[in-house]
Protein backbone atom coordinates (compact mmCIF):
# COMPACT_ATOMS: atom_id res chain seq x y z
CA UNK A 1 0.00 0.00 0.00
CA UNK A 2 1.47 3.38 -1.01
CA UNK A 3 0.65 6.58 1.33
CA UNK A 4 0.90 10.33 0.42
CA UNK A 5 1.49 13.05 2.63
CA UNK A 6 1.08 16.60 1.20
CA UNK A 7 3.21 19.54 1.88
CA UNK A 8 4.55 23.02 0.88
CA UNK A 9 8.26 24.37 0.64
CA UNK A 10 9.02 26.01 4.02
CA UNK A 11 10.52 29.85 3.00
CA UNK A 12 13.35 28.57 5.97
CA UNK A 13 13.99 25.64 3.72
CA UNK A 14 15.18 27.85 0.68
CA UNK A 15 18.88 28.24 0.01
CA UNK A 16 20.70 30.84 -1.34
CA UNK A 17 20.34 30.01 -5.28
CA UNK A 18 16.26 30.08 -4.84
CA UNK A 19 15.78 26.39 -4.01
CA UNK A 20 15.05 23.82 -1.26
CA UNK A 21 18.10 23.03 0.54
CA UNK A 22 18.99 19.14 -0.48
CA UNK A 23 18.79 18.18 3.49
CA UNK A 24 15.46 19.05 3.82
CA UNK A 25 14.43 16.57 1.26
CA UNK A 26 14.91 13.88 3.76
CA UNK A 27 13.45 16.04 6.21
CA UNK A 28 9.98 15.63 4.32
CA UNK A 29 10.52 11.94 3.51
CA UNK A 30 11.60 11.65 7.64
CA UNK A 31 7.80 13.42 8.62
CA UNK A 32 5.86 11.19 6.06
CA UNK A 33 7.54 7.81 6.60
CA UNK A 34 7.26 8.38 10.71
CA UNK A 35 2.90 9.38 10.38
CA UNK A 36 2.67 5.80 8.05
CA UNK A 37 4.77 4.09 10.27
CA UNK A 38 2.03 4.81 12.77
CA UNK A 39 -0.84 5.56 10.76
CA UNK A 40 -0.69 2.13 8.80
CA UNK A 41 1.33 0.32 10.61
CA UNK A 42 0.49 0.89 14.24
CA UNK A 43 4.01 1.69 15.69
CA UNK A 44 3.72 5.06 17.74
CA UNK A 45 7.83 5.85 18.54
CA UNK A 46 6.93 7.26 21.67
CA UNK A 47 4.79 4.62 23.26
CA UNK A 48 7.47 2.01 21.79
CA UNK A 49 10.59 4.13 23.30
CA UNK A 50 8.47 4.24 26.49
CA UNK A 51 8.57 0.55 26.72
CA UNK A 52 12.08 -0.11 25.48
CA UNK A 53 11.88 -0.52 21.81
CA UNK A 54 13.49 1.86 19.26
CA UNK A 55 13.25 2.13 15.52
CA UNK A 56 16.17 3.24 13.79
CA UNK A 57 17.43 3.72 10.64
CA UNK A 58 20.58 1.59 9.63
CA UNK A 59 20.91 3.23 5.87
CA UNK A 60 19.15 5.16 3.41
CA UNK A 61 19.77 6.55 -0.40
CA UNK A 62 18.47 9.56 -2.38
CA UNK A 63 18.85 10.40 -5.64
CA UNK A 64 17.79 14.25 -6.50
CA UNK A 65 16.17 14.37 -9.71
CA UNK A 66 14.62 18.10 -10.23
CA UNK A 67 14.73 20.87 -7.48
CA UNK A 68 11.95 22.18 -5.30
CA UNK A 69 11.39 26.05 -4.62
CA UNK A 70 9.95 28.06 -2.66
CA UNK A 71 6.13 27.72 -2.23
CA UNK A 72 5.98 24.52 -4.26
CA UNK A 73 3.31 22.11 -3.46
CA UNK A 74 4.58 18.52 -3.38
CA UNK A 75 3.61 15.38 -2.26
CA UNK A 76 6.03 12.73 -0.36
CA UNK A 77 5.42 8.74 -0.63
CA UNK A 78 5.83 6.13 1.01
CA UNK A 79 5.70 2.65 0.27
CA UNK A 80 6.99 -0.64 2.58
CA UNK A 81 9.00 -3.58 1.40
CA UNK A 82 10.38 -6.62 3.54
CA UNK A 83 14.01 -7.38 3.46
CA UNK A 84 14.76 -10.33 0.39
CA UNK A 85 17.49 -11.71 2.73
CA UNK A 86 14.90 -12.17 5.26
CA UNK A 87 16.74 -9.97 7.30
CA UNK A 88 15.06 -7.79 10.57
CA UNK A 89 14.32 -4.81 8.42
CA UNK A 90 11.94 -2.67 6.80
CA UNK A 91 12.75 -1.23 3.70
CA UNK A 92 10.30 2.21 2.48
CA UNK A 93 10.58 3.35 -0.76
CA UNK A 94 9.80 6.67 -0.99
CA UNK A 95 9.35 9.90 -3.88
CA UNK A 96 8.38 13.61 -3.37
CA UNK A 97 6.03 14.49 -6.60
CA UNK A 98 5.54 17.59 -7.87
CA UNK A 99 2.28 18.03 -10.76
CA UNK A 100 3.10 14.67 -11.51
CA UNK A 101 6.72 14.82 -11.52
CA UNK A 102 9.42 12.50 -9.49
CA UNK A 103 11.84 14.99 -8.03
CA UNK A 104 13.80 13.26 -5.35
CA UNK A 105 14.21 9.36 -4.76
CA UNK A 106 15.03 7.65 -1.65
CA UNK A 107 14.80 4.24 0.25
CA UNK A 108 15.44 4.28 3.78
CA UNK A 109 16.46 0.98 5.51
CA UNK A 110 15.25 0.43 9.08
CA UNK A 111 15.28 -1.86 12.23
CA UNK A 112 14.25 -2.12 15.54
CA UNK A 113 16.75 -2.54 18.83
CA UNK A 114 16.17 -2.45 22.19
CA UNK A 115 16.58 0.35 24.30
CA UNK A 116 18.99 -1.52 26.61
CA UNK A 117 21.21 -2.50 23.81
CA UNK A 118 20.57 -5.65 21.59
CA UNK A 119 20.26 -7.08 18.42
CA UNK A 120 18.41 -6.14 16.00
CA UNK A 121 14.44 -7.13 15.30
CA UNK A 122 10.86 -6.55 14.28
CA UNK A 123 8.52 -7.00 17.05
CA UNK A 124 5.79 -9.25 16.53
CA UNK A 125 2.55 -6.61 16.56
CA UNK A 126 4.23 -4.54 14.21
CA UNK A 127 5.29 -8.04 11.79
CA UNK A 128 1.35 -8.68 11.56
CA UNK A 129 0.63 -5.15 10.46
CA UNK A 130 3.36 -5.34 6.95
CA UNK A 131 2.60 -9.20 6.68
CA UNK A 132 1.55 -8.99 2.70
CA UNK A 133 4.54 -6.45 1.93
CA UNK A 134 6.65 -7.37 -0.55
CA UNK A 135 9.98 -8.03 -0.94
CA UNK A 136 12.79 -5.37 -2.08
CA UNK A 137 15.91 -6.82 -4.05
CA UNK A 138 18.67 -4.07 -3.43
Amino acid sequence: MEYSKNYTVADGHIDVQGIMDGLYYPFYMEECRHDYIREVLGFDFVEQAENGVFMVLSEYSIKFIRSLKKDDNFDVTCAVFTDAKGLPRLHFKQSIIKNGKTMATGVFTGTCIPATGGRPYLPEELKANFGDAPALEI
